[in-house]
């Protein structure tokens, strides 16, 4: 199966902007460096998930969805823009937000605030499970809600955190064309794609795509935001065998191009360390690009230590993919944490 005969409804901006970061890479004497601007996909403030909500929007309207349920934390990329792609297409959101409700809607929260979410319900925090897996509490409450819609006459549909590796897989294949078609302008071939890796589906999809596109040649580096390496790339190669039987590639994917680092997570998920202020403040300060402080920020990190270990070189063309999130910017942990930090370049 082709993946173009796939259903998808148009939401982002695509193609988004491929831009060069000259003055980061002379700062950091290493490779030619290139931004992909997946947070100006448009839509509820951007951001990589609406590559992912094409595929599974479509399959909402085709199972005559009326409402939609998601999950994530208060502070959620994901939850932000479902609600803002519901709206979009007419259809309701129920949000299902793991952790206590704060005292006050700041960054993400303060959005879908905005955007009308038609419920929101905090289901607590203990028992957090980690990126990707299972979360029988937030099932069992996306349960309850789908069987009170259905007897409401409504027609819920349920979208996972981060959505099905499915549509994260396709929305991100195409994304690896549209940047090689960019740099095939400049006369120009990516040596390295360098994402942030969350719930590991924009991965999956970068490596679909480097597979369908490039015969595997551009390496997919993913940087761990929450999780460690071994289970990450563990999930990685099972999505990519499952979208690989239901497109019915022929070839396997190898499993020795996927690879993860999970040295610049930190204390945990979400919570700020230095390498990640100063990669947001390199980038701010010598592009005036504003990366966000949970993913792009972390993932940045981890580029900037590969290149100062000597792993790129001048003769490299790497791609850094900024998958979006900056509102998280505004949310009360982050903002104590730059308010006290001045990181001179």
């Amino acid at each position: 199966m082709q993946i173009g005969n796939i259903e998808r409804i148009r939401l982002a901006n695509l193609p988004t902007p491929l831009q060069e970061l000259p003055r980061l890479s002379e700062l950091l004497g290493g490779p030619r460096l290139f931004i992909k601007r997946d947070d100006l996909t448009g839509l509820g403030m951007g951001g990589n998930k609406l590559r992912k909500l094409e595929y599974a929007m479509a399959d909402a309207v085709r199972h005559g969805a009326t409402v939609l349920i998601t999950v994530g934390g208060p502070q959620s990329n994901h939850v932000r823009l479902t609600t803002a792609a519901a709206n979009r297409l007419g259809l309701k959101t129920v949000l299902l937000l793991r952790g206590e409700r704060p005292h006050r809607a700041t960054g993400n929260l303060l959005i879908d605030h905005i955007l009308g979410a038609e419920e929101i319900h905090f289901i607590g925090s203990d028992g957090f499970p980690p990126k990707g897996a299972s979360d029988p509490c937030a099932d069992r409450k996306a349960q309850e809600i789908t069987d009170r819609l259905t007897a409401a006459g409504e027609v819920p549909y349920v979208i996972p955190n981060g959505c099905k590796a499915l549509h994260g897989a396709l929305g991100y294949a195409g994304c690896v064309l549209e940047l090689i078609t960019q740099l095939r302008e400049q006369h120009l071939a990516p040596s390295a794609l360098v994402t942030a890796c969350g719930t590991s589906g924009t991965q999956t999809g970068l490596i679909l795509g480097s597979h369908l596109y490039s015969n595997g040649e551009i390496k997919v580096l993913g940087v761990s935001v929450a999780t460690e390496r071994e289970a990450i790339e563990s999930r990685i190669r099972t999505q990519l065998e499952e979208v690989r039987q239901t497109l019915g590639l022929a070839r396997d994917i190898p499993s020795g191009c996927v690879e993860v680092l999970d040295d610049y997570i930190g204390s945990g998920y979400g919570i700020p360390t230095e390498a990640m202020h100063e990669a947001v403040s390199l980038v701010a300060r010598s592009e005036g690009i504003v990366i966000d402080p949970v993913y792009t920020g972390k993932a940045m990190a981890g580029l900037i230590a590969q290149i100062r270990a000597g792993r790129f070189g001048p003769d490299d063309v790497v791609v850094f993919l900024h998958t979006g999130g900056t509102p998280a910017l505004f949310a009360d942990a982050q903002i104590e944490s730059f308010a006290q930090t001045d990181l001179p370049l």
